[in-house]
């Protein structure tokens, strides 16, 4: 698999009472790892302008197993690893900095989306990753909505209720990925868009340029919103104890109201 550089962009759309939107480019990397014909300015495990580090993904935040943990994740739940390729979409480190809201371990059966997880860090330090896919692992169709509950404090203007929805759409030439947090008419709608084309220096290079300091520059924007929201204000919460367990698993869709 060629190494895929997403130059994409996030929305964020703030549901309920108190309105908040916005849109920004970003740049995620879509690898299995193994790929050693990669760009010169991408490493993995080791320094350099752009890096991807297994130590930050597939378990224990800072301690990651990588692609091994995912390996044991899908064999736990009866998955048949040895049919399917494995992939992380992730934002790479930028020089030494690191940080990722969400990544996702993708595994992919004749190119197809067949179980994912949504690997979440807020800026507390704390991760909880959820495991989504079909009860017979059939793909995953961008039209199809899987839910989970929320069990991690992200953002301090929303609580630890309700769940998420995710809409997982992954074609030959784009990602459109949509995840609607929802706690009754609250919560927030965000989506990341990308166009699939092989990552080269070129690429990299231009996008340190375009959208300078990578990993640090959206923990700042980040921090810029949330003082906006405070501006605005927005009811602020002080941060939940992280969940005990790393990892849980889809849930059926909720009730409709009749």
């Amino acid at each position: 698999m060629t190494i895929e550089h997403i130059q994409g962009h996030t929305t964020h759309a703030r549901r309920g009472q108190l309105k908040n939107a916005f849109r920004y480019g970003v740049d995620f990397v879509l690898t299995d790892l193994s790929e050693s014909r990669r760009p010169a300015l991408l490493s993995r495990n080791r320094f350099n302008l752009w890096s991807i580090w297994d130590r930050h993904h597939g378990g224990t935040r800072g301690a990651g197993d990588g692609v091994e943990w995912f390996k044991h994740v899908l064999r736990e739940r009866g998955f048949p690893v040895e049919n399917a390729r494995l992939v992380l979409l992730t934002q790479p480190s930028f020089l030494w900095f690191h940080f990722n809201p969400v990544s996702f371990w993708i595994a992919l059966i004749d190119d197809q989306p067949c179980a994912f997880v949504a690997e979440v860090n807020n800026t507390f330090g704390d991760r909880h990753c959820y495991f989504c896919a079909h009860d017979d692992f059939r793909p995953i169709a961008a039209s199809d909505q899987m839910h989970t509950q929320k069990l991690m404090h992200v953002s301090p203007f929303q609580k630890v209720e309700g769940g998420y929805r995710f809409n997982f759409g992954f074609s030959a030439d784009a990602l459109n990925i949509r995840i609607a947090y929802e706690n009754g008419d609250q919560g927030v709608i965000a989506t990341l868009f990308g166009p699939r084309t092989p990552a080269s220096n070129a690429s990299l290079l231009w996008a340190a340029v375009r959208r300078p300091l990578g990993a640090a520059r959206v923990v700042a924007l980040i921090h810029w919103q949330a003082a906006i929201l405070w501006a605005k204000r927005a009811p602020f919460l002080k941060k939940q104890p992280a969940p005990e367990a790393l990892l849980s698993d889809n849930v059926p869709a909720p009730a409709q109201n009749q």
